[in-house]
């Protein structure tokens, strides 16, 4: 059993920064890619960042240099810091991680979500 929080999100003014925390507990073996999605009101979901556990990142274009991914493999947490933060980032965010269990078993899992509002 693995279970996934996320922290992190809140209100804040358009330049303003937030950093969103992943946190993944459990049966946990190893910690594969992971990433971000988000969803704001009537869009679709979109890919933010994702990292590999070789250390390769992308980011979606519109966050590019404003956005970084990270992770802290001894903490199995996952983070995004998000600076000069826009009115369009606004949406819910989303962490997803693929994990191996100590069985063996690979699944993706996702967190709850947390929204991010940013006000212009």
């Amino acid at each position: 059993q693995v279970q996934l929080v996320e922290s992190g999100g809140g209100l804040v003014q358009a330049g303003e920064s937030l950093r969103l925390s992943c946190a993944a507990s459990g049966s946990i073996f190893r910690i594969n890619t992971v990433g971000w999605y988000r969803q704001a009101p009537g869009k679709q979901r979109e890919l933010v960042a994702t990292l590999t556990s070789g250390s390769s990142t992308t980011y979606a274009d519109s966050v590019k240099g404003r956005f970084t991914i990270s992770r802290d493999n001894a903490k199995n947490t996952v983070y995004l810091q998000m600076n000069s933060l826009k009115p369009e980032d606004t949406a819910v965010y989303y962490c997803n991680l693929e994990i191996q269990v100590q069985s063996g078993f690979i699944k993706n899992y996702r967190g709850q979500g947390t929204q991010v509002t940013v006000s212009s």
